[in-house]
């Protein structure tokens, strides 16, 4: 088993920025068909997805590191909205809206992006380290 602190370190923030990084991803899809419509009338529209986190215990060197389990998807009911002249409209004129609520996108955007920087900010600070090591070697 390594003891080896930095890198247990890195491996455990580059899981974080691996999994921030999916959930980013994930978020933006999200944003990018808040409004998509179904094909046909009545069709269900997008259906928005979610991210599942899961704790996985690295062998080698020990660290308990983070990686996306699962990409599902939301069970909320969908929004409709009135809009007779949509093709996707049902027989009295009404839409289904994907179940995409903006506010907790942006949230979940914001939330995933400063655990990202975060963890972004370890890996330098790990480098910074480990430089430092090799120039006190070097004297």
């Amino acid at each position: 088993m390594s003891t080896d602190p930095i890198s247990s370190t890195l491996k455990i923030a580059a899981s974080a920025l691996e999994a921030q990084s999916t959930r980013l991803r994930i978020v933006s899809e999200n944003v990018a068909n808040a409004r998509s419509t179904g094909q046909t009338p009545g069709s269900d529209p997008y259906r928005r997805q979610t991210v599942t986190f899961a704790g996985e215990m690295d062998r080698l060197s020990g660290a308990s590191l983070v990686h996306v389990s699962n990409i599902g998807t939301d069970k909320a009911e969908f929004r409709k909205e009135l809009d007779p002249g949509n093709p996707a409209a049902d027989a009295e004129g009404y839409v289904k809206l994907p179940n995409v609520n903006m506010l907790v996108e942006m949230a979940d955007m914001r939330e995933a992006n400063r655990s990202y920087e975060a963890n972004l900010q370890v890996v330098k600070q790990a480098r910074e380290l480990i430089n430092l090591a090799i120039d006190l070697m070097r004297n």
